[in-house]
């Protein structure tokens, strides 16, 4: 069935929520239902990039969030460290951890999604697993809490394939809620995803950094209880 056409009305208050900012880069607790980055056609413009262009003039993007997902999101605003935090991304060098609440009650209290991952081309931008010519793609998961009807998991994407976190979550059975695409998602219901922290290198420093955005679906999870994301060393998990 092909998707309704993107109704976009993006956030206005506040505008741009800083978590840090330096000369090298701005880190942003992004709202769900704000683009990262601008869209092909004018009434897709508003975006965390084009609201940091407001203030930082050569800003420019080396990561992405998915329309609905919120949390840290990095612009750079030098061209050099564009370079240098770009690198990081496409090199997995960073570290990320994402809070869900997805449907139902989740039986195991961790676990490893390993299902390869590839573009659902008449559907799109949908994504399906496909064991024959998927990309690679892993998610641990670990749960925070369980309700009734409900469960608030930890998620440690080990790969950064589109969509990724949702696809997997579904797999299972236990759709994230809010999503459009893979679940069911109420009449204005947010996608309840969020990039909850993100470790990098400083591209100036080469320090190991941190950052941490608040989740309003799970404000009473503290940084502290959630994985203290070392800094990048290989992957324990193999991915061929």
């Amino acid at each position: 069935m092909p998707l309704e056409p993107l109704l976009y009305a993006p956030p206005t208050e506040p505008r741009l929520v800083f978590i840090h900012e330096d000369r090298d880069m701005v880190v942003l607790n992004k709202p769900s239902g704000l683009l990262s980055v601008p869209g092909r056609t004018p009434d897709l413009f508003d975006s965390a990039l084009s609201r940091v262009r407001e203030i930082h003039a050569c800003a420019q993007a080396v990561h992405r969030l998915d329309l609905g997902t919120s949390g840290v999101l990095v612009v750079a605003t030098r061209r050099k460290a564009e370079a240098v935090l770009r690198q990081q991304f496409q090199d997995r060098k960073t570290r990320k951890v994402y809070l869900a609440l997805v449907r139902g009650v989740m039986s195991e209290d961790s676990g490893l999604v390993d299902l390869p991952l590839i573009c659902d081309w008449p559907n799109r931008p949908r994504q399906m697993v496909c064991h024959a010519t998927g990309k690679p793609a892993l998610t641990q998961y670990e749960i925070l809490e369980r309700s009734r009807h409900f469960t608030l998991v930890l998620l440690r994407p080990h790969t950064g394939r589109s969509h990724q976190l949702r696809v997997h979550m579904a797999s299972l059975g236990h759709p994230i809620l809010g999503d459009n695409l893979y679940g069911e998602q109420r009449p204005g219901e947010r996608l309840m995803l969020h990039a909850s922290q993100l470790g990098l290198f400083h591209p100036y420093s080469g320090d190991w950094t941190v950052f941490h955005a608040a989740c309003d679906f799970a404000a009473h999870i503290s940084p502290v209880a959630l994985d203290p994301l070392e800094p990048s060393t290989p992957d324990s998990i193999s991915e061929t």
